[in-house]
């Protein structure tokens, strides 16, 4: 009860040096000293819980250095939070390619390569989810007929009448505009685009209709880098 006490007084005092600079002493900025001071509680609750019945020497010692141990890792997350959660993003593209890994503060996303050497993004189109592949040859977003129609479409309206080229050979397209579209968090609306005739296309494309509205992409052997 002594120990916990005096450890007790010791969080008091903290939580007195956060309103004043005395944080500065030990190079913590204020909030950073506000963040300790749950810390030192939760280890004054086990530490009280360690030295509230007669152990031997060796248990305490080893409680001690676990303990120490568990601050250790936690204070090592808490300081590479940033570069941890670059990590967590990166192995989470390398399983999921077609998941953004999203920079708010940059206003990136960046995409994976997938087995095959594409890049295939999950896209929004007028709020549905439209799997399409990154292709810089293609003039403008052009969407398979089945994703047309899940996005809200009226396919029945349209006019096959434009040429182009696709992986199939050459096919139809008609000429739309959509509400809304999002790649990895970056917004745009009425993007002009194409609805490719059934048979002409197996994979929406994200083409220059999107593209040329950023202010950057680029491209390096693994990786995609969309900027808002």
């Amino acid at each position: 009860m002594i120990f916990i006490g005096i450890a007790l007084l010791i969080a008091c005092g903290l939580a007195l040096i956060v309103g004043t600079d005395a944080g500065g002493l030990l190079g913590l900025t204020q909030m950073q000293t506000a963040q300790v001071i749950p810390l030192v509680v939760i280890l004054i609750v086990f530490a009280g819980g360690a030295f509230s019945r007669r152990r031997a020497a060796s248990e305490l010692l080893g409680s001690l250095v676990l303990w120490i141990g568990i601050f250790a890792v936690a204070g090592v997350s808490y300081a590479y939070r940033d570069e941890l959660t670059g990590m967590v993003g990166r192995v989470a593209g390398e399983f999921q390619p077609g998941v953004a890994m999203i920079d708010e503060e940059r206003g990136t996303a960046t995409f994976r390569r997938d087995m095959g050497g594409h890049f295939e993004l999950q896209a929004s189109i007028n709020g549905h989810t439209t799997p399409m592949i990154f292709d810089t040859g293609a003039s403008a977003v052009v969407l398979t007929l089945a994703d047309a129609q899940a996005a809200g479409i009226d396919t029945s309206t349209l006019r096959f009448t434009i040429p182009v080229a696709t992986a199939n050979g050459t096919g139809q397209a008609a000429r739309v505009s959509l509400d809304g579209m999002e790649v990895g968090g970056i917004k745009r609306k009425g993007v002009r685009a194409f609805v490719a005739e059934a048979g002409a296309l197996d994979t929406s494309l994200l083409g220059m209709t999107f593209l040329e509205t950023l202010s950057r992409y680029a491209v390096t052997s693994n990786s995609l880098e969309l900027t808002d």
